[in-house]
């Protein structure tokens, strides 16, 4: 019989709901979206049924989403918390913990499908089984949530006709069988979370300093935080970081080296680490930043997106915060009125040395120094390979920035320092890390008087590569290595009863050589001869004590014994135009003009000093494309307005040569060209001009993109692209270029790059928007092409796309490096990304390819990736110095690296489950206090 049930006669939730469930013995139900919400009634009628409930619904799931269970796991956490189920009323209590009860025993089961399946699942109905024998059906608007059932107006159909109970069992059974239907159980992160729910108490900043255990505390502090509750948490070794630096901050400051590749989320440990501090000492002073320019938004951007973290920014004129507020500013001396507890601030402000900012930087104390790209900070001599000792101990000549640092260093309680490369041409770089750590700490290296062993940089060395070893047969004698500085408790359980024999406190790390009395014999043979001085140096020297590096080939292939799994999921990578077939053909031409900008350069260098550096610049812009190079001449003759592109080079390197597109020295000497030079730049520019728009390259990428090119087997675009270049004259053109082509009509490109000058080709129009609205569609998937600068790009998310094509190859390896990272990075759904490299035939890129490619891979197992100073190399090919290229390379192999898989720390820890939640309201009001 025919039933109708309107909400506006009676409640739902009591006349049908509560009725026909109270002891069903199963219940089907097609749901609508996906949502917490789908669960707040689970407590009331639905624990009535005696057998299993049985749920389909949909979400905003992509077919991406599917790829891998890792991926569907990932899809459906954000899905669930997109609901805010932590926001639930007291009230609602009941209800969770009845939901966690059916989820543990697994009598409700839900399956998400996802909305490109059947569309929006707009359909709602399901079907009841009696243990009478009897059954219903019932469809209507009604969804499985509390406002369906109680709050909204909403018609129900109830019926048991036979035809029609079979009708709605064949669709809910053909939704509920289909092959992209993704099990709930599938992530247990929803069962968890609802447990923790159940339990969930806020707690003030406050009562951190009272929390003993410092992953308690990182715990309470991160588990309700964007990068859980929208992202996918936090790794085990980004959780070992944190909880490392706040641990070492209690001890009287933290002071360590991240030396992690590129990839693995360097800025949010380090801004959680700094978040931690600063709430463990809510009336401390400051959090400073430093950071290379092009650094500085990306920053502020991922303290607000993944851990609400208000910040300001300095933008060279004045402070600028999290809401892009720029405050009224009275030069450099405003620099000590932050309105932010977190300053960040550009490297180059240090390096220029301006008195009047260095000063006010260094006027005040800090709870925190972080330093990103710290390899910059170095000496201006590095010893060579084979230094002997005397070299390696001599005194270090600083440049400015490390100059700073050692400043700065007694001005803090804690100091992070961040590399990828921490060593890039002897391992003494990586002691001048520690060094500079020391300045202000006397557990780097040890005390003040600088009687430690330690303080001899080759002696160190010798020990953490495993060429000497600390003395272990006289307990005396090995003692000098222990006792200054000796480790915390924290580090050792000989340590700790060392510590208490001494009646030292954790914050004390120098002792004289007559303490080793105060110790009993049976401390001095067990804990100290036994069991530390034999490996001493293998388990504690300065550098594995300080420094934590951690390889994505380490991470992908070492076991969490927590889960079983592997701490990372692997992510390989497979290369495309890397032989030599690769390299592409320019037309006759293009071929003329790259040869005559090279005749332009060797007139240019007979006049002007610096002209060899200038010579390699325009060739990079050649070497990106010939309309960049196209526009960089023009600019030079004066065709066009000088514009600056969009390589935003930060001014962190001391004694820069003049550069294109830049004001400083000697930039007349550009300008007032002889008769020869300008009759040399109007031929490169008239060749390029007949040359047209035939770059080989735009065909090339097109052919990858299309899946036409002979090198691939399928279409990029369906596995979503991101195309890069220094320059924005090369992406802006690539994209208007392709915006006009048939194969892209009806698609959307992006374009993200610096300078607002980010946006959108639709329908063969370029229109303007903002970059976050780029970075949102890639997050949801419905933005699978994108172009964009490297300045613009660092810490650009992108592991929703699956293919990369640079359109050139950056001469600084870092960027390469970063580039790959932009989709090979934590978060990534595949298991393999495709990367493809474009150089033209007989470029600088292609010469140096040939001096590189045999030698690349073993300098990348080195070090973990390329380092910087091998862009000299670039420079030395472009200028036929070819024997200097292959001197440096050589200097580069040879260099020892002294970091294994000793410092690859990383443990897990279970923040998920936490119940006691930070109050975030009062966290952002604590940390929006100035200076």
């Amino acid at each position: 019989m025919l039933q109708r049930h309107s909400s506006r006669r009676n409640r739902l939730d009591h006349t049908v709901l509560a009725q026909r469930l109270d002891g069903a013995l199963s219940y089907d139900r097609i749901a609508g979206y996906f949502r917490s919400s789908l669960f707040e009634v689970a407590g009331e009628a639905i624990a009535k049924v005696a057998g299993p409930v049985r749920i389909i619904c949909n979400s905003d799931l992509d077919p991406q989403d599917l790829i891998t269970a890792a991926a569907a796991q990932a899809a459906l956490r954000r899905s669930w918390c997109a609901g805010k189920p932590e926001g639930a009323p007291p009230a609602a209590l009941p209800r969770y913990r009845a939901l966690y009860e059916a989820l543990t025993a697994r009598k409700i089961e839900v399956r998400v499908l996802p909305d490109s399946a059947f569309g929006l699942i707009h359909g709602k109905a399901g079907v009841v089984r009696r243990a009478d024998g009897s059954h219903i059906a019932f469809m209507g608007s009604v969804n499985e949530s509390l406002s369906a059932w109680k709050l909204n107006y909403e018609l129900l159909w109830e019926d048991d006709n036979p035809e029609t109970i079979a009708w709605v069992q064949e669709e809910f059974d053909a939704l509920w069988n289909d092959a992209r239907a993704v099990d709930l159980a599938c992530c247990p992160f929803i069962k968890q979370d609802v447990e923790r729910i159940i339990s969930r108490k806020v707690i003030e900043p406050s009562d951190l300093t009272t929390i003993v255990d410092p992953t308690a505390v990182a715990a309470a502090v991160a588990v309700e935080s964007p990068v859980y509750r929208r992202e996918q948490g936090l790794w085990p070794h980004q959780k070992y970081f944190a909880r490392l630096a706040l641990e070492r901050h209690r001890l009287g400051g933290a002071r360590l080296v991240l030396a992690d590749q590129v990839g693995l989320g360097k800025t949010v440990q380090l801004a959680m680490a700094a978040m931690l501090m600063a709430l463990d000492d809510p009336d401390g002073g400051p959090i400073l930043v430093l950071a290379p320019k092009p650094l500085l938004q990306q920053w502020q951007d991922e303290l607000m997106e993944l851990l609400l973290l208000p910040s300001a920014r300095w933008n060279g004129r004045a402070w600028v915060d999290e809401n892009d507020l720029e405050y009224p500013a009275e030069g450099a001396k405003s620099l000590g009125k932050c309105p932010r507890r977190i300053g960040l601030i550009s490297q180059g402000l240090v390096v220029r040395g301006l008195s009047e900012a260095v000063n006010q930087l260094l006027s005040r104390r800090y709870t925190c120094v972080i330093v990103d790209e710290a390899h910059r900070a170095r000496r201006r001599k590095v010893p060579k390979v084979d230094a002997n000792a005397d070299e390696i101990n001599e005194r270090a000549d600083p440049n400015k920035l490390m100059s700073f640092l050692r400043k700065i260093g007694p001005k803090t309680k804690s100091m992070l320092l961040a590399t990828a490369t921490p060593v890039q041409l002897h391992p003494v770089e990586a002691w001048d890390l520690l060094h500079i750590l020391s300045h202000g700490n006397e557990g780097v290296l040890g005390g003040c008087t600088h009687t430690s062993p330690w303080f001899q940089a080759s002696r160190c060395l010798e020990i953490a590569t495993g060429d000497a070893t600390v003395p272990s047969a006289d307990v005396r004698e090995g003692w000098q290595y222990v006792r200054d500085p000796l480790p915390s408790k924290f580090e050792d359980s000989a340590f700790d009863r060392i510590r208490r024999s001494l009646d030292a406190s954790d914050s004390r790390w120098q002792f004289n050589p007559e303490s080793l009395d105060k110790l009993s014999k049976a401390i001095q043979r067990v804990q100290l001869q036994n069991q530390l001085l034999p490996n001493y140096g293998d388990n504690f020297n300065p550098l594995l004590r300080c420094i934590v590096r951690r390889t994505r080939a380490y991470l992908e292939a070492t076991i969490n014994p927590a889960t079983g799994g592997y701490f990372l999921p692997k992510v390989t990578v497979k290369l495309f135009g890397e032989d030599d077939n690769g390299a592409l053909v320019l037309g006759s031409y293009l071929r003329d003009a790259y040869q005559e900008a090279e005749a332009f350069s060797q007139l240019l260098q007979l006049r002007v000093k610096g002209a060899g550096f200038f010579k390699t610049l325009l060739l990079r812009r050649l070497g990106s494309s010939m309309e960049a190079g196209r526009r960089t001449i023009a600019r030079l003759l004066g065709v066009e307005p000088d514009t600056l592109d969009d390589e935003e080079e930060d001014d962190a390197e001391e004694e820069m040569p003049a550069q294109v597109g830049r004001r400083p020295q000697g930039v007349s000497d550009f300008k007032n060209f002889t008769d020869a030079e300008i009759a040399s730049l109007r031929r490169c520019l008239n060749l390029l001009k007949q040359g047209g728009s035939n770059d080989p390259k735009l065909e090339a990428l097109i052919g990858y993109l299309r899946g036409t090119h002979s090198d691939v087997s399928r279409s990029w675009l369906d596995l979503g692209c991101i195309l890069f270049s220094q320059y924005y004259d090369t992406v802006r053109w690539i994209g208007d270029e392709m915006a006009k082509r048939a194969e892209f009509v009806g698609m959307d490109i992006g374009l993200y790059a610096g300078s607002n000058r980010s946006g959108l080709w639709r329908d063969g129009k370029f229109q303007r928007c903002d970059r976050n609205v780029l970075k949102d569609r890639v997050r949801a998937g419905n933005l699978k092409l994108m172009l964009g600068t490297d300045a613009a790009s660092e810490g650009l998310n992108l592991q929703r796309l699956g293919t990369l094509i640079n359109i050139d190859l950056p001469w600084n390896p870092t960027r390469l490096e970063q580039r790959k990272g932009r989709i090979q990075r934590i978060g990534q759904a595949r298991n393999e990304i495709w990367i493809a490299n474009l150089r033209y035939r007989g470029s600088v890129e292609d010469r140096v390819h040939q001096v590189l490619a045999d030698r690349l891979e073993a300098i990348h197992g080195l070090f973990g990736q390329i380092p910087d100073t091998l862009e000299d190399v670039w420079v030395q090919v472009a200028l036929h110095d070819e024997q200097a290229a292959k001197q440096l390379i050589d200097r580069t192999t040879a260099t020892r690296n002294p970091f294994d898989a000793k410092y690859s720390k990383v443990e897990d820890a279970d923040w998920e489950t936490c119940a006691s939640v930070l109050n975030g309201v009062s966290m952002k009001e604590l940390l929006s206090r100035g200076w």
